[in-house]
């Protein structure tokens, strides 16, 4: 991840400060995509691949959503819901329930968007016994990016679990 973060820095760098740089060549979220999956797939074909699942997410060129993914291998995929690692597994089910095209997702209005993420990390949360109830919402629109980091479960708890029978050393 370090690599890539050099990567990107080194070509925003490039696009924002060369005397060429001009409006026509401002990298949109669909051009880093394109240019993150040509690495990807170089670094695979050189049996040297960067070991992440990338998601990118922003406005096109025409500031349309924009949400596509690009993995190990260099393989892309876009669709109105994605996510990685565990999230993959568990939160897209739900994601896709709420968002099954693209119509339900351009009518999604923003706080239900935050309610459905929030609900997906509770679900991850309690499958993981490792995971945090701590975790970053941002949003992206015309404006730019929103950033609320440092944002928690509302109070969780375990005592639901007094009641599952069937597990461990319980008795009764």
């Amino acid at each position: 991840m370090q690599y890539i973060d050099r990567l990107l820095t080194s070509l925003s760098i490039r696009e924002n400060y060369s005397p060429i740089a001009s409006e026509e060549t401002e990298l949109h979220a669909k051009n880093l995509h394109t240019y993150m999956s040509k690495v990807m797939y170089k670094r695979r074909s050189d049996f040297d691949p960067l070991w992440n699942h990338i998601l990118v997410a922003g406005l096109d060129g025409d500031e349309k959503p924009f949400l596509a993914s690009v993995d190990l291998l260099g393989t892309t995929f876009s669709s109105p819901t994605l996510a990685t690692g565990f999230g993959a597994h568990l939160a897209q089910p739900i994601l896709r329930k709420a968002v099954p095209d693209e119509k339900a997702a351009e009518s999604l209005e923003v706080d239900e968007a935050i309610k459905i993420v929030r609900e997906c990390m509770k679900v991850l949360f309690y499958r993981d016994a490792r995971s945090l109830d701590k975790y970053s919402i941002a949003v992206i629109d015309e404006e730019g990016v929103e950033l609320e980091e440092e944002e928690k479960l509302e109070k969780q708890s375990w005592a639901f679990a007094e009641g599952i029978r069937g597990y461990g050393t319980q008795v009764n």
